[in-house]
């Protein structure tokens, strides 16, 4: 068949942004399948590339595509997938020839060792994202970074090494509006509801009570997404904060509300962040709360 590069690389890419649309409201499990044929498909048409040029833009291609089936392993509680999906995805951009696709690809890496317990390993990713980047670290992709290394040392219970990293974050965000565009386009809208979700997470990764640290504004903020996994994930990392203030009802409505909606959506992310949860707390004689959560979290099998 005939080439055509920017035809077959603008309708793939299409499709990749497709799928991570869908993400938001539709089960991993349900999207992995067609995310794999898909890659597929961008290899045997990388594979026909006449020139290095031509394979350049491809590789460019399957590298934000790995990088949504790293996601999704990752939403499936599929680790040992995720990590090589996001190898993968670092190989292709570096094969690209695109330092802010290689460098994006190694701050997503970052973004799951950090949330799955290797903080060291994400402050390492997130120092060779910026070193790649040099001048061309924009405040968006400063307040992203900034953002995974907060939830880091969030992670690592390093208070003081939090805060800065939190308030470079904001000072990052506050500069995007009146920035100079630049092409950073696998990252949706970073505002004021994403340093609030930071905030959030690493209030509760600090073990810190939730109203001591966070106010109902901000809250409100944080949750006025409309990305149902990454809202019921954030409202999990609420009720660990109410649990460290010994509000164990609120915490565990708060609870029970999230494992619903990873039940519903499938998703071993949640579902195990809501085990984890359930492991931070011990008494003899629960209460009926706990007791309810307990019953739908040992009747839920994926």
């Amino acid at each position: 068949m005939a080439w055509e590069d920017t035809s077959h690389a603008a309708t793939l890419r299409m499709a990749t942004s497709s799928f991570r649309r869908l993400d938001a409201t539709v089960a991993s499990r349900d999207l992995a399948e067609s995310m794999k044929t898909h890659l597929h498909l961008i290899q045997a048409i990388a594979s026909e590339a006449p020139d290095n040029a031509h394979r350049a833009r491809m590789a460019s291609v399957g590298s934000e595509a790995a990088s949504f089936a790293a996601w999704l392993s990752w939403d499936m509680a599929d680790h040992g997938s995720a990590r090589r999906w996001y190898g993968s995805s670092i190989k292709a951009a570096h094969g690209s020839g695109d330092t802010l696709l290689a460098a994006y690809q190694t701050g997503s890496l970052a973004s799951f060792e950090a949330e799955t317990g290797n903080p060291h390993q994400a402050l390492r990713l997130i120092t060779q994202a910026r070193h790649a980047l040099g001048r061309n670290l924009s405040p968006l992709a400063a307040a992203w970074l900034s953002s995974i290394e907060a939830v880091a040392h969030a992670s690592n219970h390093q208070h003081h090494s939090c805060e800065r990293a939190l308030k470079a974050c904001e000072h990052s965000a506050a500069q995007i509006p009146d920035a100079d565009p630049v092409a950073w386009p696998w990252i949706f809208a970073f505002d004021e509801r994403k340093t609030a979700a930071c905030r959030i997470t690493c209030t509760a990764r600090l073990g810190r009570p939730l109203h001591a640290r966070i106010g109902e504004q901000e809250i409100a903020t944080a949750l006025s997404g409309n990305h149902d996994k990454q809202r019921a994930l954030l409202t999990l990392d609420m009720a660990t904060g109410y649990l460290t203030a010994k509000e164990v009802d609120t915490a565990f409505t708060l609870a029970a509300r999230s494992l619903t909606e990873g039940i519903r959506l499938r998703s071993g992310k949640i579902i195990e962040r809501a085990r984890s949860l359930r492991r931070t707390y011990s008494t003899p004689r629960p209460p009926s709360v706990v007791r309810d959560f307990d019953d739908q979290l040992h009747t839920t099998y994926l």
